[in-house]
């Protein structure tokens, strides 16, 4: 009974409590991954659930480098994980979002039991709060002016094999004439107010490369993903080298 009343919704005491069947939890629309930038799991955790010169931040969960999942926030409520940025029409990413915070420091590959606990989870995740596999993005993708995690170090292919992510499927084609890689870019849900560190970013994602300028690999690319989300397949004339990226 206790244990039952801890965890009833909280009601105003200035109020009649007459309950309505008629109202829902938050529903997270997309999982954004992050680096911890620390070098050590409990030195993220003292990050995660205290205060700091610039503000608290948290995150749903924290996954170290031992594949041991630690959850911060419930799923249901709006953590401090993304700040300012957009993905597609999403502008407040805290509140339509999952953040799930990854133990490395930015300068190392990504452990393979770290790697393998966030398969589970997004598996966990994308089933039980019905988001699409697909929306599963970094956080430099949505604000790539300000950050660069989780990098180029991230085996986003890795993933993608798992059915994890949007990825280019199937052979790379040869854009048609006139198509635009930047429309593609918007398409996608990159933002596009800073051009060289949206290319920056789409590198990172899917070519696990450096570089701030668009090339005939990129459109290549940037024509099958926006195939994907236009729901028209996949055709192609002559088939391309397959896509970089780890």
């Amino acid at each position: 009974m206790l244990a039952a009343c801890s965890h009833a919704p909280p009601r105003n005491p200035l109020a009649t409590w007459t309950p309505s069947p008629n109202h829902d939890f938050r529903r997270p629309l997309l999982i954004v991954l992050h680096f911890t930038g620390d070098d050590s799991t409990q030195q993220a955790l003292d990050t995660l659930r205290t205060g700091n010169d610039s503000g608290p931040v948290s995150a749903h969960y924290l996954i170290d480098r031992d594949g041991h999942i630690d959850q911060l926030v419930p799923d249901q409520w709006r953590a401090w994980h993304a700040g300012s940025g957009r993905w597609g029409t999403i502008t407040d990413l805290n509140s339509a979002s999952i953040g799930i915070e990854l133990d490395n420091n930015g300068h190392e590959p990504f452990s393979q039991p770290l790697v393998d606990s966030l398969l589970r989870l997004l598996g966990d995740l994308t089933t039980r709060l019905h988001i699409p596999p697909t929306q599963i993005i970094g956080h430099e993708d949505l604000a790539p002016t300000r950050k660069d995690d989780p990098g180029p170090s991230f085996p986003w292919g890795e993933l993608a094999q798992a059915g994890f992510g949007l990825w280019p499927r199937g052979p790379l084609c040869d854009p048609p004439a006139g198509f635009d890689p930047w429309m593609a870019l918007a398409v996608v849900g990159y933002p596009l107010d800073d051009r060289p560190g949206t290319v920056r970013s789409f590198h990172h994602h899917f070519r696990a490369m450096q570089g701030e300028m668009l090339d005939t690999e990129d459109a290549r690319i940037l024509y099958n993903l926006a195939q994907q989300i236009d729901g028209g397949g996949n055709v192609c004339s002559a088939p391309a080298a397959p896509a970089g990226g780890g």
